[in-house]
């Protein structure tokens, strides 16, 4: 099964405190914490760009060369292009998990982490 921007797009969008955002002069749709980009794409393409680590990048690239790649303009900063097509969608929803995490402040990250503990520990007890 492919995995498609619109679910990447929801997969962001229930994250605390995120929005999406058109850049016409880039024709690109930006996923982000406030200000900050964490995701680029296009609901057209088979490719979305996520923030990475330069350290996560070179794991990411190491690992799954066929789906990870260095983003064009931003790679240098660790941003990676991943095939969708491609992509393990467990795998790469934990690495747009990750980017919302180095892009949102530690309050609101801590804050959702003890949510989800709560709400795991409710369906454990159930």
């Amino acid at each position: 099964m492919s995995l498609t921007y619109a679910q990447i797009r929801s997969w962001v969008l229930a994250l605390p405190g995120t929005r999406e955002v058109f850049v016409e002069r880039w024709n690109e749709h930006t996923l982000r914490y406030g200000e900050k980009i964490f995701v680029m794409g296009d609901p057209d393409s088979t490719f979305a760009s996520v923030k990475a680590s330069p350290e996560e990048q070179a794991e990411l690239i190491a690992g799954a060369p066929s789906v990870y790649a260095k983003s064009a303009y931003v790679g240098r900063f660790g941003w990676v292009r991943v095939d969708l097509g491609r992509a393990d969608p467990e795998e790469l929803r934990r690495v747009v998990e990750d980017a919302w995490r180095r892009t949102a402040p530690k309050r609101v990250v801590k804050a959702y982490d003890s949510a989800q503990g709560q709400a795991d520990q409710g369906h454990r007890g159930g």
